[in-house]
């Protein structure tokens, strides 16, 4: 039986020319590619017109796949010997579903790989022209999630890491909930004035930096 390889590609957060050599290698090699909406318009025009595109892309309030069906998708074109490109936003180890789909292709005894790529906080911060750490103050960094998986913001991240002024906090998807985080962190006696970054399309023509406050966030 015919057994395919599936590339999991990062596509960093949407400039083409932010992708590694790997990931544009893999991309032109790739007889199918399945791609998130975050991945899609620059991206895909690199792509060659003889390649399937297949979009399963996953936005929050928005109809979408369901990820067991993207998995079986997977599995399906890489059983059929295909070349399968599953091409993912930003860094594809960030808050994505690569864990889901790497466990159902070692189910089905399927080889693949992971290509890193520019996380979107990478991208945001060159573009606003500061670093993500400094050195007397900002000594690390944490990443969170802004909703959870019914779209709420996780009740268990609600703790004193979030109050630690000597660390930069990197809050991904926060638009919806932004306002419960903001809550939070007000009523643990986080100073209103605390410096923060709001940031949107990253890299893209309609790329949006505010560099305001926790409180003044738009």
């Amino acid at each position: 039986m015919l057994k395919g390889f599936v590339s999991f590609v990062s596509s960093g957060p949407g400039d083409p020319e932010l992708l590694t050599i790997k990931a544009l290698k893999r991309i032109n090699s790739a007889d199918v590619i399945l791609y998130d909406d975050l991945s899609s318009d620059s991206i895909l025009d690199l792509v060659e017109t003889d390649k399937d595109l297949v979009s399963v892309g996953k936005r929050a309030g928005y109809k979408s796949p369901k990820q067991d069906d993207v998995s079986k998708l997977l599995v399906e074109y890489a059983k059929s010997g295909k070349k399968v490109v599953r091409l993912k936003s930003g860094d594809c180890s960030i808050f994505g579903r690569l864990e889901e789909e790497i466990i159902a292709l070692k189910d089905a005894g399927i080889e693949y790989e992971i290509i890193p790529g520019v996380s979107s906080i990478f991208a945001v911060m060159a573009e606003a022209g500061i670093p993500l750490t400094r050195r007397n103050e900002s000594r690390k960094v944490q990443f969170l999630t802004g909703h959870d998986i019914d779209g709420n913001f996780p009740n268990d991240l609600k703790n004193k890491s979030l109050l630690d002024l000597n660390a930069t906090t990197v809050v991904f998807m926060a638009k919806k909930n932004y306002s419960v985080l903001l809550n939070f962190l007000i009523s643990q006696g986080l100073p209103k004035s605390t410096p923060a970054i709001v940031a949107s399309a990253i890299t893209k023509k309609n790329q949006k930096i505010y560099k305001t406050t926790i409180f003044k966030a738009p």
